[in-house]
């Protein structure tokens, strides 16, 4: 077997590395008022899902990504099942979602009774392709009063989920452009996109909802949460409500209009995202000086590149990339990265290659199983590049 993209890719990243082993794939990093605020939380007892941290978060968060609301949930995947909801998403809809993703945002469409229609990727976004989308919808679908349907199944296409994959930013634009056209409700899961902006404008504010995850790996954590971003009143007064067990107000009565979720984040977790916000800057300003540390790193080398954040794009680079030639070379590099103590991995496994949605439609995902088998990521914390 050769070896030399695997092992010169290792002494690569090494080379930007600190001497410490092991090496994880993303921690966070908490080294602001996270103490500070949590134990206001403890020494006042507010705690659960009321307390001013809740508002707090919502409101900065709501600023900071330029939406008019902001909704914490208890983690990513329930945001994204309440935007299913609001988005109008209802049993037997097909839901168009890129096959290359976490699998949360595609339980999420099941969670609605939904099917997944998966579809390809772009090498230059790792994203949905809007150019191959809108061609394979205009092979497959066809607007009937209101909607656009699929012609092989005779179901709605009701919506499209983007993602932005590693934190960098997809095709908004176009995607949204494909789902004005045909009656989609669009909806961007920017579940690992925090700081990610195309043209000037933060992910996840262009579309019906946007989505973020508040996970322990993510650079904004506040240990587990999420929220729903959105420009519309009445789907904010919608989520808000549907995250809050559909309680009507009642005084001491417990009332509850329709099916609700307990989706509400916690305030002591709110805490954490007020102090992780305010560090915001500083760590992105850190993922993005690792990033071209790897860039630099393996500027020369044969056989492997860096993937790099799209043109127009500002990515927070969540999560870092190596782009083998052969598949047989990430193979390897992941196995002697991990020997010695290096956290890589590969992507998550394609949707359509689980056994729950391996019988779900798609279109020709050639790209998608090509990038799976020459993807690694590698350690992306920024604590690797604080000042």
């Amino acid at each position: 077997m050769m070896h030399g993209a695997a092992d010169a890719a290792l002494d690569a990243v090494e080379a930007v590395l600190p001497p410490q082993r092991p090496v994880a794939l993303h921690e966070p990093t908490l080294r602001g008022n996270e103490w500070v605020y949590v134990k206001e939380c403890l020494d006042s007892g507010w705690v659960s899902t009321v307390g001013s941290f809740v508002t707090r978060f919502e409101r900065e968060l709501a600023a900071y990504c330029g939406v008019e609301h902001a909704i914490a949930a208890v983690n990513g995947t329930a945001a994204l099942h309440t935007a299913m909801v609001v988005a109008g998403v209802r049993t037997g809809d097909e839901v168009i979602v890129p096959a290359l993703t976490f699998v949360g945002t595609v339980n999420a469409i099941s969670y609605c009774g939904a099917i997944p229609h998966f579809a390809d990727v772009d090498r230059e976004t790792l994203g949905l392709d809007p150019v191959r989308l809108a061609r394979y919808l205009d092979d497959v679908a066809v607007r009937k009063d209101g909607v656009t349907i699929n012609r092989e199944t005779g179901r709605v296409v009701r919506a499209l989920v983007m993602m932005h994959t590693f934190g960098h930013p997809g095709h908004t634009a176009a995607l949204a452009d494909i789902c004005k056209a045909r009656s989609i409700a669009f909806v961007e899961d920017a579940a690992e996109a925090i700081g990610s902006r195309r043209a000037g404008r933060h992910v996840g504010a262009s579309g019906l909802v946007g989505c973020l995850s508040f996970n322990g790996n993510k650079i904004v954590t506040t240990g587990g949460g999420g929220a729903i971003l959105t420009n519309d009143a009445d789907i904010a007064r919608r989520a808000r409500h549907l995250t809050t067990t559909a309680r009507v107000p009642a005084g001491w009565e417990f009332e509850h209009d329709e099916v609700g979720y307990n989706y509400r984040l916690p305030n002591i977790n709110a805490a954490m995202g007020c102090a992780q916000l305010e560090a915001l800057p500083g760590l992105l300003a850190a993922k993005r000086r690792l990033a071209e540390q790897y860039r630099a790193a393996c500027d020369t080398l044969a056989g492997v590149q860096f993937v790099a954040e799209p043109a127009d794009t500002e990515s927070n680079y969540w999560l870092c990339a190596l782009l083998f030639d052969e598949p047989a070379q990430r193979d390897r590099f992941l196995e002697i990265s991990n020997a010695k103590g290096i956290q890589t991995r590969p992507p998550w496994r394609p949707m359509h290659r689980l056994p729950m949605y391996a019988e779900c439609p798609r279109m020709p995902l050639g790209l998608t199983d090509d990038l799976v088998r020459r993807i690694a990521n590698i350690p992306s914390s920024p604590f690797l590049a604080l000042t």
